[in-house]
């Protein structure tokens, strides 16, 4: 028996490691023969692989004669090969001992080596998938990253670097809370389990920019499903937030004022009720409309009236405590919640203070603008419980106190029963108001008027009458008002006009001469289109200018004097009369009448009334017939009702009359029998 020594053994098992480490295919195979040859001390030796292991072919056998040993090199089942060696003259049980320990020890090696590849690989391939997965994460436009149960981020992609600037090698290792802008820095252990809570978050960028974002959160787990940290992904929503703001702003602000409009007052009043209902305490809803606001807004144009009510706004705002509400709801009218208030004598105090701050003088583009108020006040609970119904009554309230004071004085009222009752009536009668233009209850009444000189009718001034088929004829007075306020005296004047015109076509027909039918328009229908209209009616008619007059009041005349002369200047080019209504009760001027291509001056009734005992009357009358002849206008007086009034008016020149002396306002039919009467027809 041959025996081996142990550092040969040991040398030839570290040549059989190293060569499987390091060597595959024919120079393995040449190395492990050699190393068979070299344990086994034979000439010759061989490794023969299995055909599985190298894919090669293997080296041929021994021939049949020669001594050889052969060995399977096996593992758990698997066999890697063969080793053969030959040479010896002979070879002893101990010799096959020794070659099946080499090929257990070289079959070992191959198996570690086996599994060590296959583990590479794997891991090769787990990287591989790792980096696609790194690459598909960086790619997405959302930001993703994860962080542990503490808050510590472990991972930061591309999108993440993008949004807050801060790239992963900052961000990865720190705490979650460097990005928060003043937010709740807790994790609530049962969000940490489940996880998928979706919510928009403000966080801060590296250049300490804050934003919106949105933010969905999922838990992270182990192979034993237990959380062991978070996924976020964030989205950059600041644009849709700052556009759901800008939408919020112009839904509830005003936009000239920037104050709540009718809406979100609406919503902040019923909120601080239900406050005052708990606390016991007493509300109060002001309603606030601006008095001469029109006349600014007409007459120096819509940019400085804007900035009228911006200033307005701004006065309001300083007045009043922090806890009070101040919204603009359309127009020149404001409301002021109050609620915090123990008496409700304590918004009368309030609104005192409001119309305060108007007293000094607004200074806008080197214009000195003053502008007053009227203040209606309703009351909780006694008025009402909610904001619609305390915001109507106040309205209600400030119509009131409008009218208490003629609409120019400042003024306040409370809301009383009867001023709704008043109300309702006003609503009913606007109305019917309505439905008299459209079912033909409107007539005209025609008062004749007179030359003083002849004696002979030389025109009439067409009045509107509303015959309402259950109240009978409701007084000019109640309705001529109304329809200023509510702008449908538009609609009534053009029907007037056309109803005048209609009348005068059938008196032409009949063979009545002309006469000038004076018509009354109104500074809402004073406008450009007004000529075409007249034109356009005439025309229609088949009338001459000399059938038509326009009266005009003086206060119409003095919004935009170029604008009015123009369109005055247009009037009178279609051959119609224009006379000057009310003079001397508006806002004369001279300077201004020389320019306006009127025909006539009317002295008011308010000035007719007193002559001849009031020695005021007298004098204002006999000032304008002066002014008139010196302007080379006709003078008519209205309102006329005594021999004294026409003796005087005769005897300080003015030209023509009218009133109930001579006659009350007529029907068509009794004014045509009048005026042919007059004539001698």
């Amino acid at each position: 028996m041959t025996l081996f020594p142990v550092s040969d053994f040991l040398g030839d098992s570290a040549a059989l490691c190293d060569a499987v480490v390091r060597l595959r295919g024919p120079a393995l195979v040449t190395e492990l023969g050699r190393i068979a040859s070299a344990v086994m001390v034979s000439p010759h030796g061989q490794f023969l692989p299995a055909a599985s292991t190298d894919g090669g072919a293997p080296p041929a056998p021994f021939p049949r004669d020669t001594p050889a040993l052969l060995q399977e090199i096996s593992f758990d089942g698997h066999c890697f090969g063969h080793y053969s060696v030959a040479g010896r003259s002979v070879y002893s049980d101990a010799d096959r001992r020794h070659l099946a320990s080499l090929a257990s020890l070289t079959a070992g090696v191959l198996q570690v080596h086996s599994l060590a590849q296959r583990s590479t690989h794997a891991y090769a391939q787990v990287e591989a998938l790792l980096a696609q997965q790194t690459q598909i994460l960086d790619q997405l436009h959302e930001s993703v990253l994860t962080m542990d149960l503490t808050g510590y981020i472990t991972s930061w992609n591309k999108g993440a670097e993008r949004l807050f600037g801060y790239t992963s090698v900052e961000a990865v290792g720190r705490n979650i809370l460097f990005l928060y802008d003043d937010e709740d820095t807790g994790f609530h252990d049962a969000f940490l389990e489940q996880g998928g809570r979706l919510m928009e978050v403000r966080r801060r960028k590296k250049s300490g920019e804050i934003f919106w974002a949105s933010l969905s959160l999922s838990p992270l787990q182990d192979l034993d499903d237990k959380p062991i940290g978070l996924i976020a992904y964030l989205t950059d929503i600041t644009e849709r937030k700052l556009a759901e703001e800008r939408l919020h702003h112009l839904a509830y602000y005003d936009p000239l004022t920037s104050l709540p409009n009718r809406t979100l007052l609406a919503k902040l009043v019923d909120q601080a009720l239900s406050v005052a209902q708990r606390s016991k305490m007493l509300g109060c809803v002001l309603f606030i409309d601006l008095n001469r606001f029109k006349l600014i807004n007409d007459t120096l144009g819509r940019r400085i009236g804007d900035e009228l009510l911006r200033q307005v706004s701004l006065r309001f705002r300083h007045a009043l405590r922090d806890q009070d509400l101040v919204a603009r709801l359309g127009g020149d009218e404001f409301a002021v919640g109050l609620f915090d208030i123990g008496q409700h004598f304590e918004a009368s105090m309030v609104a005192q203070k409001l119309l305060a701050s108007l007293v000094e003088p607004f200074l806008i583009e080197g214009h000195d603008l003053r502008v007053g108020a009227s203040i209606g006040i309703s009351v909780y609970p006694q008025d009402g419980q909610d904001a619609e119904t305390l915001l109507r009554l106040a309205d209600i309230a400030m119509y009131r106190a409008k009218q208490d004071s003629g609409g120019e004085a400042e003024s306040v009222a409370f809301y009383s029963q009867d001023m709704n009752l008043g109300m309702q009536a006003r609503m009913r009668l606007e109305t019917g108001l309505c439905q008299a233009l459209s079912e033909q209850q409107l007539l005209l009444h025609y008062q004749p008027k007179y030359a003083l000189g002849s004696g002979r009718i030389i025109g009439a001034e067409a009045l509107v009458r509303w015959h309402h088929p259950q109240h009978g004829m409701i007084p000019p007075a109640e309705f001529i008002p109304l329809a200023e306020s509510t702008g449908l005296v538009v609609q009534v004047g053009e029907w007037v006009l056309e109803a005048a015109c209609a009348q005068a076509q059938a008196w032409k027909l009949a063979g009545l001469p002309p006469i000038r039918l004076a018509v009354n328009v109104s500074a809402r229908e004073f406008t450009a289109a007004l000529p075409a209209r007249v034109a356009a009616t005439l025309s229609r008619y088949g009338l001459e200018a000399a059938w038509l007059e326009l009266e005009i009041t003086e206060s119409t005349l003095m919004h935009n004097i170029e604008r009015v002369i123009g369109i005055m200047d247009r009037i009178t080019a279609l051959g119609v009369a224009l006379s000057l209504d009310d003079f001397g009760t508006g806002y004369s001027s001279l300077s201004y009448l020389k320019r306006f291509p009127i025909d006539t001056l009317k002295i008011d009734r308010s000035f007719t009334t007193g002559i001849p005992t009031d020695a005021s009357d007298c004098a204002i009358a006999s000032t304008i017939i002066s002014i008139a002849q010196q302007l080379h206008h006709k003078v008519i007086a209205e309102g006329v009702e005594t021999t004294e009034q026409l003796a005087f008016l005769k005897s300080s020149g003015c030209d023509e009359v009218q009133g109930y002396l001579f006659s009350r306002p007529l029907p068509a039919v009794e004014f045509e029998k009048a005026l042919r009467e007059n004539w001698g027809l």
